[in-house]
């Protein structure tokens, strides 16, 4: 293929963008024609969504203040030299597109609750196109937003500003900041205030009052619908958009390293262009049977995403090779290890979380003895399912690494970035059954609150569980993503700081002067990156540590937050004359308001805390301890989100387990003890273990955006 041919198939970019917004459209507007059932419904989801959009109104307005202060701070860096004019810019785009992704999924999510419950009281099949085709939303406008902001800056380098390929992926691989900047907040406060509502709930309303779950009675239980949205769409969309971009814009920087120029940059956006096809075309074959059952409902949703991942390992190969030549078709096994990799850490949290399977039956079964012995069979399972997923991120990796690069080290780095894109190709559909799970909860509780029939609420019940196991495996699938996508990035940090001192020692040559020795280290800093080495060290310590001290801000947090919300609950049981017997209405909104106001203030000290460790560490102890750190984040936040998340997903599907007729059902002492594990595991699925994929992320960006600025000013070089 000639070099203006691979030039012509950037415009294919815009193009996929616009399709996957428009589709994203076409299926909003089919929700929305969608009935919304009964006033009393209406009303509910009303309730909900107005909860939800005040959230993220102060979130957002939080959220500025921050982007403004980091836009000064980075416009004050660029002028002296260490960052590009346009980065600051950039920085604010990538915010604007991730929150905004957060915000279209949202609106949708709110919007089709009350839809899906009513389509349940048809047939389970419509109450499950209703909440896939509004999870589809989400998964469309965030790739759909990825590739726009991707193509605007590109087309504004090359034709605006006339950059060359190497100054236009430097400078797309800085505004990844600013994506993973606003998902942290958005998880990390989404988070807090969806797991307060929701432990808040149980614990007065389940365990103390003995009432159903969504009863009308508790007081929280808006408040925790209105959680799953801002928590589990929200804040899933803007931590998905940021690991999109990020593993696009890294494996573009890796491919200028390894020579392969405008080709190499070509691939992994055309790939993303294939994936919103393959996503499209994936979301037509989700059709269900009548029958509730998981495997059923689980085969309907595997359908989908496999038909998308078989679309991208066909047509990957003819692209490979006729961009990149024939020579270079190693790469498509890098593709190939990635996709599959993503399909099997899927199907492994699958297997530790769902209900059908030993692992989570074995933690319900233990709840016949009470909550102490359900808590540490769901923490062995949790720490269990981390190594098979750990072995398959490190076969990926393998494959990857030698498939593309043959001996070539800069190849093999790319082959590893590429792989990440493979598993993120599909991210369209794997984010749609994804986002389906809190849509799919919502239904659930509007059918308890408005009195619909036992068959609706068991249809939707059924749908409720599928999506406790699709979240549980979106959030295995961003974890391992994650993970490939903080190794692309902590090789471009690598390579970085190798073209910033080549830079420093050319000018100091051309002024006559002598190079020092610490910059012709950092020249080359991968030949010096010994664990021996006391910075390096100390960074893999502090990076080690990292994860653990952003959970547990992240999950006392929740904690502080949940006792806020329990002695509301209890106040207003007490208080309210004839709440308990239905006769009187609680006050929702004083529990949606305590939520809003205690995620905001929760959620300040853990994301600045992500930003700012980096830059310190850079400072004090140098460059070669801020690589450290990368690297000792990035294994222990990958290793302790996958437990943390499947532990918390086992414990909630083991309380489904019950609820569904065994060890007594509900209302039982096993289930009360289930309620309780599941209590814990709600902070560990939904709070502290996803926030981790931003974290590892977050971290290396930071740390590609201020190297400049820590390779000169570093205490020890």
């Amino acid at each position: 293929m000639s070099n203006q041919a691979v030039e012509f198939l950037f415009y294919l970019v815009p193009l996929g963008s616009l399709l996957a917004l428009f589709y994203a459209l076409y299926l909003y507007t089919f929700v929305s024609k969608q009935e919304a059932g009964t006033d009393k419904m209406k009303e509910i989801s009303a309730a909900v969504r107005e909860g939800a959009v005040a959230y993220l109104k102060r979130q957002y307005s939080g959220v500025a203040l921050f982007f403004v202060i980091m836009f000064v701070i980075l416009t004050i860096i660029s002028f002296m030299g260490y960052l590009p004019k346009v980065v600051p810019f950039a920085f604010l785009t990538g915010g604007f597109f991730s929150g905004l992704a957060g915000f279209f999924g949202m609106m949708t999510a709110t919007k089709s609750n009350a839809r899906t419950a009513w389509a349940a009281s048809k047939s389970l099949n419509s109450g499950l196109q209703v909440a896939f085709k509004s999870g589809a939303v989400m998964g469309l406008v965030v790739v759909g937003l990825g590739l726009l902001d991707l193509a605007i800056w590109f087309m504004v380098l090359k034709y605006a500003f006339g950059a060359s390929i190497e100054v236009i992926t430097a400078t797309m691989l800085n505004f990844g900041m600013g994506a993973s900047s606003m998902a942290l907040f958005a998880r990390v406060g989404g988070g807090i205030f969806t797991k307060a509502a929701d432990v808040g709930a149980d614990l007065v309303g389940k365990v103390e009052a003995g009432i159903p779950e969504d009863d009308p009675r508790n007081p929280a239980v808006i408040a925790d619908n209105v959680g799953d949205n801002v928590g589990d769409v929200a804040g899933m969309g803007a931590d998905l958009y940021e690991s999109y971009v990020g593993s696009i814009v890294a494996t573009s920087a890796l491919a200028v390293a390894a020579g392969l120029g405008l080709r190499g940059v070509m691939i992994p956006m055309i790939m993303a262009v294939i994936g919103v096809l393959a996503s499209i075309i994936g979301t037509w074959f989700v059709r269900s049977e009548e029958k509730a059952e998981q495997k059923t409902l689980l085969a309907a949703l595997r359908k989908g995403t496999i038909s998308s991942s078989l679309i991208i390992a066909i047509v990957s190969y003819p692209l490979i090779g006729l961009v990149l030549g024939w020579n270079r078709i190693g790469v498509y096994g890098a593709v190939l290890a990635g996709l599959i990799g993503g399909v099997i850490i899927g199907l492994l949290t699958e297997y530790y979380t769902s209900g059908t399977y030993k692992p989570t039956q074995n933690v319900a079964n233990t709840a016949i003895t009470g909550p102490a012995t359900v808590i540490i069979s769901g923490l062995s399972v949790g720490m269990l399912s981390t190594f098979l997923p750990v072995l398959v991120v490190c076969v990926a990796i393998l494959i990857s690494y030698f498939a593309a690069g043959h001996g070539d080290f800069n190849m093999g780095l790319y082959g590893i970035a590429i792989s990440a894109v493979g598993m993120l190709s599909t991210l369209g559909i794997t984010l749609a059954t994804d986002a389906y799970g809190p849509v799919a909860d919502n239904a659930g509780g509007i059918a308890e609150m408005s009195g619909l029939g036992k068959e609706v609420r068991q249809r939707t019940d059924a749908l409720d569980s599928l999506g406790n196991t699709t979240a549980a495996t979106g959030k295995g699938f961003a974890i391992g993503s994650a993970a490939l996508t903080a190794l692309a990035l902590i090789a471009s940090f690598t390579e970085k700081v190798g073209v910033e001192a080549t830079h420093k020692m050319e000018e100091i040559v051309k002024a006559g002067g002598t190079a020092p020795q610490w910059l012709e280290q950092a020249k080359h800093i991968n030949q010096f990156l010994d664990i021996t080495n006391p910075q390096v060290l100390i960074g893999l310590l502090i990076g080690g540590m990292l994860p653990f001290l952003f959970c547990s801000m992240t999950m006392q947090a929740v904690g502080r937050a949940a006792q806020s919300i329990v002695i509301e609950v209890r106040r207003q049981f007490k208080e309210i004359t004839g709440l308990m017997e239905g006769k009187a209405k609680p006050d929702y909104a004083r529990c949606v308001d305590i939520c809003t106001r205690a995620a905001q203030k929760e959620m300040i000290l853990p994301a600045i805390s992500a930003i700012i460790a980096p830059v310190i560490v850079g400072l004090l102890v140098g460059i070669k301890g801020v690589a450290g750190l990368l690297a000792g984040s990035t294994v222990t936040g990958f290793v302790l989100a996958v437990m943390m998340a499947n532990a918390g997903g086992s414990w909630d599907n083991a309380k489904k387990y019950i609820e569904e007729g065994n060890h007594g059902g509900k209302g039982s002492d096993a289930h009360k003890a289930a309620v309780v594990g599941d209590t814990v595991g709600d902070p560990f699925k939904d709070t502290s273990g996803p926030s981790l994929n931003i974290l590892i992320k977050l971290t290396s960006m930071v740390s590609v955006v201020f190297a400049s600025f820590i390779l000169t000013n570093a205490l020890f070089k």
